[in-house]
């Protein structure tokens, strides 16, 4: 996981070690340093930092309002595919003002939380427990949620 900002310590920290604790295997973090400028140069500055820590011929998985909306069973399949890939799997978080088109354009999935506006610190927290869930759907653990609208 590469992500903009600083988690600290916090609220923040505590639920995303609370989930990180429990998926398998841990989540690896790389943290980018939030720009400053313009909007657009927070962007253009985030994404030189964000694409530069993507490790080589990973399949990078892009956090974004305009990326696709999975439920949490499609996201656990979707999860095992990209895990078949071979590669591996980094997903990107960017900043307060967004990720820029080149990150887009790097990126070999966009996926979205949903069409709300979530501040990106909560981002990591909301995609460990994701990944935990899909983890547990896909090892064939009841999901209580199935079958209901």
């Amino acid at each position: 996981m590469v992500v903009v900002g600083r988690l600290g310590r916090g609220p923040e920290a505590e639920l995303f070690a609370r989930y990180n604790d429990r998926v398998r295997p841990k989540l690896r973090v790389t943290e980018i340093a939030e720009a400053r400028g313009s909007a657009a140069e927070i962007k253009r500055r985030e994404a030189v930092a964000l694409l530069a820590a993507v490790p080589a011929g990973a399949f990078a998985v892009a956090l974004d309002l305009g990326g696709r909306v999975l439920d949490s069973e499609s996201f656990a399949a979707q999860l095992t595919r990209w895990r078949d890939t071979g590669k591996q799997l980094c997903f990107l978080i960017g900043g307060a003002e967004g990720l820029d088109a080149s990150v887009i354009a790097r990126a070999d999935q966009v996926l979205s939380l949903g069409p709300l506006t979530w501040p990106h610190l909560l981002v990591r927290v909301l995609l460990a427990e994701q990944l935990f869930r899909a983890r547990a759907i896909a090892a064939g653990h009841p999901y209580h949620r199935a079958g209901r609208p």
